[in-house]
């Protein structure tokens, strides 16, 4: 007695592609089966089985539970790993649906506070300024809050339902489905693929910003550990939906070649020794921009290469310039990439003075930032600022008393917003220029790679979390 498939749900499977595919935009519903429970579980054992993540099962009651996997692969440094959480649920005797919840641990020390465990889950946060940066002002009816796309959102303890994964569930079931059912020569199946990505929770809007050909200017505040990770995880979502991605750090030029070295390389310990090697990471006054999490998001970059993802990397600063002399030399310099290769979607990433696409500083009402230079010469270019809620950064800042830029670990004072990564535009640009923000979260400092033994090949790996379940997870099950 297995019903018909409508006809929308075939147009759905030809327009999404390829099962391994990840889809950006995902519905704020669930996704209904319109077959009985018992005769879609069987597909819900294959996809995980062919997407290699294994699972025990409880017999007789429709629940899974997979085993840890690690985002971005089995890096030493990445430190992430999730497990799903599976249960089918009868939505009438001949409909059903899947809930999916997602458990998120990190496991590697040197990313989380002592004693305590990350959970990468974000918040909606609009960042205030007390000096440490130029982040968006408090001004609330400029961000009109994401209502919609977050309606689907719950938590229990450290488990998160996750909608993204319950519907590339669906688009990786129903062609087998399909093909089960009646459909007219004219109605081709997509194929199911069982390539699998782990990239974490969706970043919400990040589909309205994306687009191949567009520039995105990120302005952050320097050393944390968050914003690395929100570069890698958007890049992530972007490239398996089969968007190109290149990526601008504002690192010295000096340092293009042996980055792409890197990024090519197996990721070895030599690979490591030659990336750290460069005289940018042992700066006597680091700023961030040389952090563990930048190099552990170079490090997921490289992973997602290794998997033959359509990532770039390129870097563009010119430190031994100063003031408008260096906005242009950055200018030129990104400039020059996006007219290479005017079909991929640049995300550049600086510091929030540079990404400004407003002419003129406080300090200086003439001075042209790399982000107004960029809008004048380009067509579809959109600059984002920096929201988070308090926490603290890696930052230098001058010391009154010497003289001297004082580096280390300092407050960072913003406005908790929630607890996903989103990014939202508004109707028109803010008098700095921004046309919106990208939220990261509670904030955490990063502390410069060489400091936290990157490179050293005495560094040890990562370890796979226990078996057993936590707590929360348990929480997570009732």
């Amino acid at each position: 007695m297995r019903t018909k498939l409508k006809m929308g749900w075939l147009a759905l499977l030809l327009a999404v592609g390829c099962a391994g595919r990840q889809d950006l935009e995902t519905p704020d519903y669930e996704a209904i089966y319109d077959v009985p429970l018992e005769e879609m579980w069987p597909s819900v054992r294959e996809y995980f089985t062919e997407a290699h993540l294994p699972y025990r099962e409880d017999r007789g009651s429709m629940v899974l539970e997979t085993e840890w996997k690690q985002e971005f692969g089995g890096s030493k440094v990445a430190g992430y790993w999730h497990r799903y959480m599976v249960m089918g649920k009868r939505e009438t005797p001949t409909r059903s649906k899947l809930w999916i919840t997602r458990i998120t641990k990190s496991v590697n020390k040197t990313l989380s506070q002592p004693g305590k465990e990350l959970d990468w889950g974000v918040s909606r946060a609009l960042g205030g300024g007390d000096g440490l940066s130029l982040s968006a002002e408090d001004d609330g009816d400029r961000l009109a809050f994401p209502v919609g796309e977050n309606a689907f959102y719950m938590e229990s303890g450290q488990g998160t339902r996750d909608l993204t994964m319950e519907w590339r569930v669906f688009w990786g079931i129903m062609p087998k489905l399909a093909k089960k059912q009646p459909a007219s020569e004219a109605q081709p199946v997509a194929k199911a693929a069982a390539t699998f990505t782990e990239c974490g929770q969706s970043i919400l809007g990040l589909k309205k910003v994306a687009k191949e050909g567009g520039v995105l200017l990120l302005g952050e505040l320097h050393g944390t550990q968050e914003v690395p990770r929100f570069i890698a995880q958007s890049v992530c979502q972007l490239v398996t939906a089969g968007m190109p991605v290149t990526v601008g750090l504002e690192l010295p030029v000096e340092n293009e070649e042996r980055i792409h070295a890197f990024l090519q390389s197996p990721g070895g310990e030599v690979d490591w020794l030659k990336l750290m090697e460069a005289p940018f990471w042992r700066s006597p006054y680091p700023d961030g921009r040389g952090s563990e999490a930048v190099a552990n998001m170079l490090e997921q970059l490289r992973q997602l290469r290794a998997q033959g993802l359509d990532v770039a990397v390129f870097v563009y600063d010119h430190p031994k310039l100063a003031g408008q002399s260096r906005e242009d030399a950055l200018t030129k310099t990104v400039l020059e990439q996006v007219k290479a290769t005017p079909r991929r979607f640049h995300l550049v990433v600086s510091g929030n003075i540079h990404s400004r696409t407003v002419k003129g500083l406080p300090w200086d009402k003439q001075y042209k930032p790399m982000g107004y230079l960029l809008k004048d010469q380009l067509d579809d270019v959109a600059a984002l600022d920096m929201a988070y809620d308090s926490g603290t950064a890696w930052i230098c800042a001058a010391n009154t008393q010497t003289s001297k830029l004082d580096c280390g670990v300092k407050e960072a004072k913003g406005k908790d917003n929630g607890d996903r990564f989103f990014m939202h535009t508004w109707g028109s640009t803010n008098p700095d220029g921004y046309h919106g923000v990208f939220y990261v979260g509670h904030v955490t400092a990063s502390e410069p790679a060489i400091q936290k033994g990157l490179g050293n090949p005495d560094a040890a790996p990562a370890q796979e979390p226990a078996s057993s379940l936590s707590s929360e997870e348990a929480s997570a099950r009732r």
